[in-house]
């Protein structure tokens, strides 16, 4: 489903669009004119309706060439080794994340947890896979002729990036699980989840200018982005917590 002339959504689950399986996060595609990189990769489940929905938007899979994590949780990576061993794609992520992927690290990302609040299937793994590369804060990721800024958003868990991205005189952000439509920010009971990290996250959040918000699950903004991320700032400066979309 493409989103703008840079930008598709080709996965999502119960909390998005009903896409691709239910587990899944949002999975955006970026079109890099000459690549194309995918931001998460969904929980694995049913990566054909992925990789379907990108062919039906027109697109060249011999230009898929990555994938960036915002973070190791199942439903953002669990599609990583099925895409890598399928399309030959190259994963990218924290170095946390990363080593939860490369070793399939199952109590790294709470999945035991996950699973029993219903999450996901009792009988679901998480693959390991690959990890190309490392990214921290202040790289600069190309995908083609675009050009992704990484900033490290920990809070929700630790290892989070969102991704932030200029094309078309819009800034594009990639919260991943940081920060969503109206304000509202994904606080869970995990060993990794950390409230003052995630204010700090927020707090760096505040003078982006976004106008195109992407988060991992639920409503997306096309326009005036900030204003949502302002509101979980609002919230925080009057000393409460945002709301949790869950």
């Amino acid at each position: 489903m493409r989103l703008t002339e840079r930008v598709h959504v080709v996965g999502g689950g119960r909390l998005g669009f009903g896409l691709s399986h239910e587990v899944d996060c949002h999975v955006y595609l970026v079109n890099g004119s000459s690549e194309m990189g995918l931001v998460d990769a969904g929980g694995g489940l049913d990566v054909d309706r992925v990789i379907g929905n990108i062919q039906s938007d027109g697109l060249d899979l011999g230009r898929l060439k990555y994938v960036l994590l915002t973070h190791a949780h199942a439903d953002h990576a669990g599609g990583c080794r099925e895409l890598h061993d399928r399309l030959g794609v190259r994963v990218y992520a924290a170095p946390v994340a990363s080593g939860f992927l490369s070793t399939g690290d199952e109590a790294g990302i709470s999945l035991a947890a996950a699973k029993s609040a219903g999450f996901y299937p009792h009988d679901y793994h998480f693959r390991a896979c690959p990890v190309d590369g490392e990214l921290r804060e202040g790289d600069v990721f190309r995908i083609g002729d675009s050009e992704l800024q990484v900033l490290e958003t920990p809070g929700h868990c630790c290892g989070m990036l969102s991704y932030l991205m200029k094309a078309g005189g819009k800034t594009y952000l990639f919260s991943g699980d940081t920060v969503f439509h109206d304000g509202k920010i994904l606080v869970t009971n995990i060993y990794d989840c950390d409230v003052q990290q995630y204010v700090r996250s927020l707090r760096k959040l505040a003078v982006l200018s976004v106008e195109v918000l992407l988060p991992g699950h639920l409503c997306i903004a096309l326009s005036d982005g900030q204003s949502h991320i302002q509101k979980a700032l609002d919230c925080l400066d009057r000393m409460i917590i945002p709301p949790n979309i869950l």
